[in-house]
């Protein structure tokens, strides 16, 4: 037996791939175009292990999708794969478009004509579980209630309309066509091998570098923040009992303003690796104009999750972000390897040089 993985090699996705060989004997597939934020230096522990099958390429190529879902048989399909950062679709959204719309379609039109040819008890038992974002569902006033799967769509970006579109497209192919879909919408993830672009490691980065804390605008939007390999287990288990057809939230319970985020952050560092100079991180902090149409506050709700499914949480904020910090101090290494030129250059464009 064997699954597929489209997207393997990003945040989420390699840490989904490092979960599943350390806890399974099953066969993963790992198909990923290595864009800038795929990175084969997070799935170094893997080389030369015959249960990580890894293919670069890109989830537009059906032909290749074919080709894979032909020789390997998965019995399911996840996929990990999009271009996910806000700030990178308001200034090129065509990307976006690209992957996370068309791509989606691509793979879904492959899946459907493997699993059609499936012999029926085979059909039966397939799955393919698309990975998605709380993003879709807008932004929330301070005292609404948070996101449920019932809650209507309003996406207000380039990057949550993609991701919109692409659950639609989804959710279309189970009621036109029977196909056996899931799909889950989680909240902000954080933890291990995330890219340097997003707010939490963008931070302990430059706080260790010495270099600006760039915080949008009053630093009061409002995220749930979800442990990255939380919402791994959590994939897991709606990929083994979630009832075809469903969604399901993911989140961590963790409602928290950016600011405070930094401010913890900047706690961490002064207890685990104190500044030289003795002053505290949170000196580094500095307000850039906010990002347009930047929206206010998520939540989710994860309760349909916990109630049909059992999972919840294991990680409160404190622990993970403890972790997540932990984390970073001793993987310099890693932080130095996927820091390229081009990075640097949009970090500069981003937060007119603040970020560097």
């Amino acid at each position: 037996m064997a699954i597929l993985v489209t997207g393997g090699a990003g945040f989420i996705g390699a840490n989904f791939v490092l979960d599943w060989v350390a806890q399974t004997d099953e066969k993963i597939i790992n198909l990923d175009k290595l864009t800038y934020a795929g990175n084969l230096q997070t799935l170094a522990s893997l080389e030369g292990d015959p249960q990580h099958v890894f293919v670069q390429g890109d989830i537009n190529d059906g032909a290749l999708l074919g080709q894979l879902l032909t020789e390997h048989q998965p019995r399911a399909v996840i996929n990990f794969a999009a271009e996910s950062h806000v700030d990178r679709s308001i200034h090129g959204p065509e990307d976006f478009i690209q992957t996370n719309i068309v791509g989606t379609f691509r793979l879904l039109e492959a899946v459907r004509g493997y699993w059609k040819g499936l012999p029926e008890a085979l059909r039966e038992s397939f799955r393919l579980l698309h990975v998605s974002t709380d993003e879709v569902y807008g932004s929330l006033e301070a005292q609404a209630p948070a996101f449920t799967e019932q809650h209507a769509y309003a996406p207000n970006s380039p990057y949550s309309a993609s991701k919109a579109a692409s659950d639609h497209l989804v959710r279309s192919y189970h009621h036109t066509y029977g196909l056996p879909v899931l799909t889950t919408n989680c909240s902000n993830n954080y933890g291990p091998f995330h890219f340097p672009e997003k707010l939490i490691p963008l931070v302990i980065v430059n706080a260790l570098a010495g270099k600006a804390l760039p915080i949008y605008g009053d630093g009061q939007q409002i995220r749930d923040w979800l442990y990255v390999k939380d919402h791994c287990s959590a994939i897991r288990r709606v990929l083994e009992a979630g009832q075809v057809g469903e969604v399901y939230n993911v989140g961590g319970w963790n409602e928290k303003p950016n600011l405070e985020i930094v401010e913890r952050i900047c706690g961490l560092l002064d207890e685990l690796q104190p500044r030289a100079d003795g002053n505290p991180y949170h000196n580094q902090i500095n307000f850039v104009a906010d990002r347009p149409g930047h929206d206010r506050r998520y939540a989710i709700d994860a309760r349909k999750l916990e109630r049909e499914l059992g999972w919840k949480p294991s990680e409160t904020f404190e622990t993970g972000i403890r972790k997540t910090v932990e984390w970073y101090l001793a993987n310099q290494w890693w932080v130095q390897g996927v820091q390229s030129g081009s990075y640097r250059d949009w970090v500069a464009r981003q937060y007119g040089g603040q970020g560097e």
